[in-house]
């Protein structure tokens, strides 16, 4: 079976991928807002909601932790950055988070960031050694979940009897993502999901392999997930008059600015993500119904899934069969768009036996006649 995830926009959301486009329509991430988007892909049957850590975002534990008791079954991926706790408070807060959400929590651990999204938290270690340390706090996390007291000494980090009031049950998985080496390292050997952002098969598919051959040398199995936005709409035409919409509401001064960043970018990641296109709006259909528009002024994932219904899923069932068993999927706005998604494509993955039946608490509708 698919996981389908979403994404929980803490940062705030609009119609367009800049808030400052002339029809974009900003919305605060607020908690009412955050309640409407976190409800609907409760009812629409999402397995999690993805929330991103940042400056620029509201703190995940805490947006999370204000919506477990307005949804019922929904999981929540609360991403963070390890540099920032000890991993003893991480593995306590997971800990309780798993206990009072009656087991909705997932973990995506974000060790990559540029420079100057560290500095604003006091971080100031080089990229190999960030890596490192994530390795040593992952291990000790897991160590203080375990049950039984765990002492550690490493070059990072040096504890004595680190544990929990309790074991979470269950224990949260651990999603991470990374193109560089020490982070593809770091996968192989700590965690459970291992996310790609969406990029064409060709490239991904080798990428899978190297992990898969990674993490058998570590004794260990992976599950891997990949990162897109996604426009579905009935029609292949309406869905990609959509995107034309978003490209319009991109103003060129803007794209050549996030060329400028994407250029001096540390992140491997990001470095792919901006080499699909190099910034030029006619190179933006990187595979069929894959566009890269999106990043042509959005960092992080910069593709999305463009077509109709059968389309998308067509396309989730190709990279499902390179490896991908969990999608996480976002769009503009968040809320509309996870209902075109959510009652467009996952009846189709579910009619393929990909994803499990969801309590539809259907009624019939009064129509007045």
């Amino acid at each position: 079976m698919l996981k389908i995830h979403w994404f929980l926009p803490t940062g705030g959301d609009a119609r367009d991928v800049l808030p400052t486009a002339p029809n974009a329509n900003p919305r605060a991430p607020d908690l009412a807002y955050l309640a409407q988007v976190a409800q609907a892909c409760d009812r629409l049957g999402y397995d999690a909601m993805l929330t991103p850590c940042g400056t620029g975002c509201e703190d995940a534990w805490l947006a999370t932790a204000s919506l477990i008791p307005l949804t019922r079954r929904i999981k929540f991926l609360v991403a963070f950055r390890p540099a920032l706790l000890t991993p003893t408070l991480a593995a306590q807060m997971a800990s309780t988070y798993q206990r009072l959400s009656g087991g909705r929590l997932l973990v995506n651990i974000v060790t990559g960031a540029e420079p100057a999204e560290l500095a604003r938290f006091g971080i100031h270690d080089d990229k190999e050694t960030r890596y490192e340390q994530t390795g040593e706090f992952l291990e000790i996390v897991r160590g203080a979940w375990s049950g039984e007291p765990f002492s550690f000494t490493g070059r990072h980090y040096e504890v004595t009897d680190a544990t929990t009031r309790e074991p979470p049950d269950p224990v949260p998985e651990v999603y991470f993502g990374g193109a560089s080496p020490a982070a593809e390292q770091v996968a192989a050997d700590h965690v459970d999901v291992y996310l790609a952002w969406g990029e064409p098969p060709d490239m991904v598919a080798e990428r899978v392999e190297r992990m898969r051959k990674l993490a058998a040398a570590a004794g260990r199995d992976l599950r891997f997930g990949i990162r897109f936005h996604v426009i579905a709409r009935p029609t292949a035409a309406e869905a990609w008059a959509v995107a034309d919409r978003l490209l319009e509401g991109m103003d060129p001064d803007a794209i050549e600015a996030a060329q400028r960043d994407f250029a001096a970018t540390q992140s491997v990641g990001q470095r792919r993500m901006a080499e699909l296109h190099g910034g030029d709006p006619e190179r933006l259909t990187v595979h069929p119904n894959v566009w890269a528009g999106i990043g042509l002024v959005r960092g992080g994932v910069g593709t999305a899934l463009v077509g109709s219904y059968e389309e998308v899923a067509d396309r989730i069932v190709e990279y499902q069969g390179l490896g991908f068993d969990e999608f996480i999927l976002s769009g503009y706005p968040h809320l509309e768009e996870a209902y075109w998604f959510g009652e467009g494509v996952m009846p189709r993955l579910r009619q393929r036996g990909l994803l499990p039946d969801v309590e539809s608490g259907s009624a019939p509708v009064f129509s007045f006649r």
